[in-house]
């Protein structure tokens, strides 16, 4: 296993926020130092914090469900600020190019180093591996290709 970092937090801190937080995507800790959700604190331009990564937090609260990809309100949460991870890209993705997290729901498009995308901000991330828009790509603060 590569080296992974968490996202450093206080006593009781990173907690998945109101109404949840989804895993496999980016997150934000909020303005109360303790709560992360899929889009950053009002009026934030920042990056993310982390990648929210599943370490089966994630809980099937609906008896006719079969999976689920949400950490419930309140449960907590590993947020990690460094990592190789896999994630579902709404690009395709060629390898080197950066990640960049949704301001809206945390989730995954590429680009170019310093581009602008609309909706997105940029992470620390690189895409590590090649993929189409839709499919899995391995994400890394590591691997810079």
């Amino acid at each position: 296993m590569n080296p992974i970092a968490n996202v450093l937090a206080g006593e009781g801190a990173l907690v998945a926020g109101d109404g949840g937080l989804v895993v496999g995507v980016f997150g934000w800790v909020q303005a109360d130092g303790r709560s992360v959700l899929n889009k950053p604190p009002s009026g934030s331009t920042a990056a993310p914090d982390g990648f929210v990564h599943r370490d089966l937090t994630g809980q099937i609260t609906n008896f006719y469900d079969e999976s689920s990809m949400v950490v419930p309100e309140g449960y907590m949460v590993s947020l990690y600020a460094a990592g190789d991870f896999f994630a579902s890209a709404s690009t395709a993705a060629t390898r080197g190019q950066k990640i960049f997290a949704s301001t809206t729901d945390g989730s995954i498009s590429t680009g170019a180093a310093g581009a602008t995308v609309a909706g997105y901000v940029e992470t620390k991330f690189y895409a590590a591996s090649t993929c189409a828009a839709g499919e899995l790509v391995k994400i890394s603060t590591w691997d810079h290709a």
